[in-house]
């Protein structure tokens, strides 16, 4: 199954957001319906029950309503049309057709393209009643000109007070009176299992609610992590595109979630819809609103998910939290005294499921806020106490290149880390041994590594050779825990020694 996007950048192949207009596919059947006294599918003639039998009663029907609901949030979620414009495209004729029209044609070599306007569709929440409108980032990326039309007939420019790409977050204004708002609820209270509403407008056909239940929590894309931040709520209720921005509610009428994305292998709902919890979208809000940007934190680390084969590496009993494979110097947590090969299994007290839920829990909070970390180092629990600092974007890493080197038994084939090919390789590492080249379907393939990793330890002891290397890898009869490093980034490696 692939991941398809919509309209959003930031999103990964095959995510697709909900936001962009599509055609309308039908989708209605034959049945063998037939004319009678009622409407309704023809059926076989029933047995004639014996003169003295009584029929029974039949059962009462279970019948539920959330028209109540419905009522009560649906003027609250506005329709949100976008329109940007496309630059003009110079575009040169190939060379054969210049040949064949001439320089006359299309004023000689190149002709200008008409500029073109695109319109956009999506979905919008009134979160605040002086007009402030909860939506997607997506909904209005590059939009010149942004109109929301309310339930009531009513239509008001909006202007973008700012939007977080990151979250596909953003937040819009209208001057409007008498406007209805929904309720920001407690996402982390939202169960798995609990029944949820979804409102918007699908594909331009006009204010639609559908039903579910939450299918999951803290879900992210394949890309999550790549500067995203993302912890879904993801829920079957049908959503489609246009519902990019709209409402998730729960039953008692609280916004839990803003609709964001849906997973699809042809462009159409197949059950598999997410949406950006309240409690995040609070934060980007109100940020949002107040500083028309959004400030994050970080404590200064890389980590790497715990998989069961670390897990085994490492002695832990369980299977979680989120281990650190490099500290950056001078950070908050190199003050704090974390280190290299800790796993982070808690944050105030709450545990930590994986390193995409420790960082948005991390970058939540304000910069400067004191908050504790519960890790796992050498087997021994331990809290230390950190203070998160702004958080800045991450350097990409540099190029890879093969080479020759001494072979080690393994399926690489690896030479010692020189200065010279530390500064090639832009690394800062000062030993260690460098991965020239990698066997096809061999064990060092396995374990993911590539050439141009730089092996700095096995089993947390530093290796400077080939001969160290291939000793460290036999030595031991749980797979080998190797800290890699590529480019800027280190990570943990497990390889199979058997």
């Amino acid at each position: 199954m692939s991941y398809t996007d919509f309209s959003s950048p930031r999103r990964t192949a095959g995510w697709r957001a909900t936001g962009a207009a599509a055609a309308l596919l039908l989708t209605g059947s034959v049945i063998g319906w037939t004319a009678s006294d009622g409407f309704g599918p023809t059926a076989s003639a029933a047995p004639v029950a014996p003169p003295a039998a009584t029929a029974a009663a039949p059962a009462p029907l279970a019948t539920a309503s959330y028209a109540g609901v419905v009522e009560q949030v649906t003027p609250a979620v506005v329709t949100i049309r976008s329109e940007r414009r496309v630059r003009n495209i110079n575009q040169e004729l190939p060379e054969g057709l210049r040949e064949f029209f001439g320089d006359q044609f299309g004023q000689g070599r190149r002709r200008q393209m008409p500029e073109r306007r695109e319109g956009g569709l999506g979905s919008g929440v009134i979160v605040r009643p002086d007009g402030y409108i909860l939506t997607n980032h997506h909904v209005v990326d590059g939009a010149e000109q942004v109109n929301v039309e309310l339930t009531d007939g009513r239509s008001f420019k909006a202007k973008v007070v700012g939007s977080d790409q990151p979250s596909d977050l953003a937040v819009l204004k209208i001057e409007g009176a008498n406007l209805q708002t929904l309720t920001l609820g407690d996402s982390d209270a939202v169960r798995v299992g609990d029944v949820v509403l979804a409102v918007g407008n699908p594909l331009g056909v006009g204010q639609t609610v559908t039903m579910g239940i939450v299918s999951a929590k803290g879900r992210a894309t394949p890309g999550a992590g790549d500067g995203t931040f993302e912890d879904f709520i993801q829920t079957d209720a049908p959503i489609n595109q246009g519902n990019s921005g709209g409402a998730l509610v729960s039953t008692g009428g609280q916004l839990v979630g803003i609709n964001s994305a849906i997973l699809t292998p042809s462009g159409g709902n197949i059950g598999i819809g997410f949406a950006i919890p309240a409690n995040m979208a609070k934060n980007v809000m109100t940020q949002l609103i107040e500083h028309g940007e959004v400030h994050r934190s970080q404590i200064g680390v890389t980590i790497q998910p715990v998989t069961s084969d670390l897990a085994n590496s490492l002695g832990l009993s369980q299977v979680r939290g989120a281990l650190v494979n490099s500290v950056q110097a001078g950070s908050p947590a190199d003050k704090a005294g974390v280190r290299r090969g800790d796993v982070i299994t808690g944050i105030n007290g709450e545990s930590i499921k994986n390193g995409n839920e420790l960082r948005n829990e991390v970058s939540q909070m304000q910069p400067g806020t004191a908050t504790k970390l519960s890790i796992i180092r050498d087997g021994k629990e331990q809290t230390l106490n950190v203070t998160v600092a702004e958080r800045k974007s991450a350097a990409a890493g540099p190029e890879e290149r093969d080479g020759s080197g001494n072979p080690t038994g393994f399926g690489m084939t690896v030479e010692p880390l020189t200065r010279d090919r530390a500064r090639e390789l832009g690394i800062a590492a000062t030993s260690g041994v460098v991965v020239v080249d990698v066997q096809s379907g061999g064990r060092a393939a396995d374990a993911g590594l590539r050439p141009g990793d730089v092996i700095v330890e096995v089993d947390r002891k530093p290796v400077t050779d080939a001969e160290g290397l291939s000793a460290a890898l036999k030595n031991g009869s749980r797979p080998a825990l190797m800290l890699v490093q590529r480019g800027e980034t280190t990570a943990f490696v497990t390889l199979e020694r058997q």
